[in-house]
C-alpha cells in the first residue's frame, strides 16, 4: 500500500472487512472531501480486487482517466487522491476487468448520485446539517415499543403528491405538507418506500443500485436530513424499507464489479433471481455481510432513521424462493434454507440493536418460519417485528365475499389469534395489496357504493382492535377508488365527496382513539391482554372480544360483518356494573347510518359464554363498537339516555 493510501485509510482493518466483521465501511470507501498534507481535495477509495486496473474519471477532470490511474494496495484496494475536488463533483471510477472488459462504475458507497438516466456518483458532504432532534432520540431510547402505540403510515415519495406541473415533491415540500398532515391523522411513524438509487421509476426502489446514494429523485442528503428531522421535531417515527436480498444488474451497479462475481455467487442458479431480474447477494461471501450491515447502520446514523423494513426476507431464508420449475436447490443438510443468509440475518440484528437505541428491526417474511422475532440467543433470527402476511390475506379474502357468504368462512377473522403471540406482528394493508390487478382497499370491500365504504371502517376498526402493531398505505385513509400508480398523484380531488371526507374523518379519529387507548396496545405481545367474547357466532358473522391493558382496564370490542343490525345483542362482560359506547364506526359523521347507542349498557347478573355477566346492546350494520365500563368514580349518568332494555 502506497503511502497515500496509508494516511487515508490508516485505521482501516482489511481482515475485519473480509471476514464480515467490519460495519462503518462508509468511513474508508467513497469519496471523503479531506485535507492532506495541507492540501484541500478528495480521496476516492473503492475495493475492486479482481480489477487490472482502475482509472477516476470525472467533471473534474474532462471524464479522461489517463493520469488518474488508482493506487492498489496486496488487498485489492484502489485509493487516489484528487487535489481541488470540491462537494458536486460527478465522478466513476474506468474499471479494465480481469478478462480485459473495460466498464465505467458507478460508486458502491457513493452519497449521491446523478438523477436518472445520468448514473454517475457524486461527490457530497453529509457532515453539514445541523440536527434538532436531540430530544427526540433521548425519547426514544427510553421507549418500551412493545408497550406502545406503533401506527404505520406507508409512503411512495414520489406519488404521494406531486406538483401541477407533474414534478415530485422534494423531501423539504414532503416536509412542509406530509409531515404535518401525518401528524393530524395521527399516525405514530412514516414508512419510505425504497429511497436508495435505482435506475427504474416503476421499480418503486426495490431494485437498488446506489446502496449508499439517496435517489437523486427527491432531493439532496441534507434535504432528506431536513425531512427527517422536522418528522422529529413533530414527534413522528421514520422507518426506510430496505432491499438486502436482491439487486438489478445494471452494467454500471455491483454486478461483476470488477470483472468477476464479486457481491454475487458464481453459481448461475444462486446468482439469478429469476421473479425480479435481478442478482442475488452471496451470503456466503463475509465482505458482503460488511458491506450491507454497515449501510443498514450507515442509514440508521447517518440520517436518524427510526428503523429498517427489510423486504422480500423469504427471497432470502430460502434457496428456493422465486426459482423456476423443476429448480431445486439443497443445503448442506439437505434442506432449503440458506443457511448463510440466516447467519447474515442474525448477525444484523444483532450489530444493529448493539448499536442504535430502541430501533424497528422488521421483516416483511411471508414464509412459514418460526421465531423470526425471537433473539438470537434463543435460537430466532433477531428481528423485533414481522409482517403479519397471514393476517392481511386472511382478512381481505374475507372481505371480498358478500357477507351472505361470510358465515362459511368465519374462521378468516378468528384463526389469526391461534398464532398471534408467536411472533410479534405488525398488521400491513401495503402498497402491495393495491396494484397489479388486485383493486384499491375500498374496491375489495364486497356490496354497493354504501357498503364500500362501511366495510373499510370496519376493516380499519378490526386492524385497530387486533393484537400488533399496524401499517396502512397511503390513500387508503380517504377510500382512494383506483389503483395505486406511481406515475401520478393520489386522487386527492375526491374530498370534494362527502363519502370520501367521511371516511378520512374516521380514519383521523380512529387513528386518535387507538393512541389515547392503552388497552389496544400495552399487551399487543402478551395473551394476557385478549379475551374471547364471542368467536363463534359464524351464522351472524359476529365476534367481540376484550383487550387489556397492564393496570387491567379494558375495552370491550364488537364487530358486526353483515348489514344486518341486531338489538338485545348478548356480550358477555367481567363487572356488574354499567358501560357506555365510546365509539361507533357507524356514526352519522363518519357515513355510517346511525345506530348508535347513547345512554348507559346495564349488566345483568348472569353468565354468558364464560364471563360472570352480561349486557344487551344494539349492534349496528357493518361495524365495530367499543365499549368501556363507565367508572364509579365518574359523574352519574342521565339514566334518561340509557338504551331501552
Amino acid at each position: 500500500m502506497s503511502k497515500q493510501i496509508n494516511n487515508s485509510l490508516q485505521t482501516f482493518d482489511y481482515n475485519a472487512f473480509i471476514t464480515g466483521k467490519l460495519f462503518n465501511c462508509y468511513d474508508y470507501f467513497g469519496c471523503h472531501l479531506v485535507t492532506e498534507n495541507g492540501v484541500e481535495g478528495a480521496r476516492f477509495t473503492v475495493w475492486a480486487p479482481a480489477a487490472r486496473e482502475v482509472r477516476l474519471v470525472g467533471s473534474f477532470n474532462y471524464w479522461d482517466g489517463s493520469n488518474y490511474l488508482m493506487e492498489k494496495d496486496d488487498n485489492g484496494v484502489w485509493s487516489l487522491f484528487v487535489e481541488g475536488v470540491t462537494e458536486g463533483a460527478y465522478y466513476m471510477y474506468d474499471i479494465l476487468g480481469y478478462e480485459g472488459e473495460r466498464v465505467l462504475k458507478s460508486d458502491p458507497y457513493g452519497f449521491f448520485s446523478q438523477l436518472r438516466p445520468g448514473n454517475a456518483s457524486i461527490v457530497t458532504n453529509l457532515d453539514k446539517f445541523q440536527w434538532t432532534d436531540d430530544k427526540w432520540l433521548e425519547e426514544r431510547a427510553k421507549k418500551n415499543l412493545y408497550k406502545s402505540p406503533i401506527n404505520i403510515y406507508e409512503v411512495h415519495a414520489g406519488s404521494w403528491k406531486m406538483h401541477p406541473n407533474g414534478k415530485f415533491y422534494n423531501f423539504r415540500d414532503l416536509a412542509d405538507h406530509l409531515v404535518s398532515y401525518v401528524q393530524d391523522m395521527g399516525y405514530t411513524h412514516i414508512e419510505l418506500m425504497p429511497i436508495t438509487e435505482h435506475p427504474l421509476d416503476e421499480s418503486w426502489g426495490y431494485q437498488t443500485i446506489g446502496y449508499y446514494s439517496l435517489t437523486s429523485r427527491y432531493g439532496t442528503p441534507e434535504d432528506f436530513m431536513y425531512f427527517v428531522n422536522t418528522c422529529h421535531e413533530k414527534g413522528i417515527g421514520v422507518i426506510m424499507d430496505w432491499v438486502p436480498g436482491h439487486y438489478c444488474k445494471d452494467l454500471h451497479g455491483l454486478y461483476k464489479f470488477d470483472g468477476s462475481y464479486l457481491y454475487e455467487s458464481l453459481d448461475t442458479i444462486k446468482r439469478e433471481n429469476f421473479d425480479w431480474g435481478t442478482a442475488n447477494f452471496d451470503f456466503g461471501k463475509e465482505h458482503v455481510h460488511s458491506f450491507l450491515i454497515s449501510n443498514a447502520l450507515f442509514w440508521l446514523k447517518k440520517y436518524h432513521l427510526d428503523g429498517i423494513r427489510i423486504d422480500a426476507v423469504a427471497n432470502m431464508m430460502y434457496l428456493n424462493y422465486g426459482m423456476k420449475q423443476g429448480m431445486n436447490i439443497k443445503n448442506k443438510y439437505g434442506g432449503d434454507e440458506n443457511i448463510d443468509a440466516l447467519e447474515f440475518l442474525k448477525k444484523l440484528n444483532e450489530t444493529v440493536f448493539a448499536e442504535i437505541q430502541n430501533p424497528l428491526m422488521m421483516a416483511e417474511d411471508s414464509s412459514i418460519k418460526s421465531m423470526v422475532t425471537a433473539p438470537t440467543y434463543l435460537g430466532g433470527v433477531g428481528f423485533n417485528y414481522k409482517w403479519n402476511m397471514g393476517w392481511m390475506n386472511s382478512m381481505l379474502k374475507y372481505v371480498k365475499k358478500d357477507p351472505v357468504y361470510r358465515k362459511w368462512h368465519h374462521d378468516c377473522i378468528t384463526y389469526t389469534m391461534t398464532y398471534t403471540y408467536t411472533e410479534n406482528f405488525v398488521l400491513p394493508l401495503s402498497h402491495d395489496e393495491v396494484v397489479h390487478g388486485k383493486g384499491s382497499l375500498i374496491n375489495k370491500m364486497s356490496g354497493d357504493y354504501w357498503q364500500k365504504f362501511a366495510g373499510l371502517r370496519l376493516l380499519l376498526g378490526y386492524m385497530m382492535g387486533h393484537p400488533g402493531k399496524k401499517l396502512l398505505f397511503m390513500g387508503g385513509e380517504f377510500g382512494q377508488f383506483s389503483e395505486w400508480n406511481c406515475k401520478r398523484e393520489l386522487d386527492w380531488m375526491l374530498f370534494q365527496f362527502p363519502s370520501h371526507q367521511e371516511l378520512h374523518r374516521y380514519a383521523r379519529e380512529l387513528n386518535h382513539f387507538y393512541r389515547q387507548e392503552k388497552t389496544l396496545w400495552e399487551l399487543d405481545h402478551d395473551p394476557e391482554g385478549f379475551t374471547w367474547l364471542d368467536y363463534e357466532n359464524y351464522e351472524q358473522s359476529i365476534i367481540a372480544f376484550m383487550r387489556k391493558d397492564e393496570a387491567g382496564d379494558y375495552t370491550i370490542l364488537l364487530y358486526n360483518f353483515t348489514p344486518v343490525v341486531y338489538y338485545d345483542y348478548k356480550i358477555g362482560v367481567p363487572e356488574l356494573t354499567e358501560y357506555r359506547e365510546i365509539f361507533n364506526s357507524d356514526d352519522f359523521k363518519y357515513g355510517g347510518s346511525g345506530q348508535i347507542v347513547d345512554g348507559v349498557l346495564h349488566a345483568f347478573d348472569e353468565k354468558w359464554k364464560g364471563q360472570p355477566y352480561h349486557i344487551k346492546t344494539k349492534v349496528p350494520p357493518l361495524a365495530f363498537v367499543a365499549i368501556k365500563a363507565v367508572a364509579k368514580n365518574k359523574d352519574k349518568i342521565d339514566n334518561s339516555k340509557s338504551e331501552g332494555i
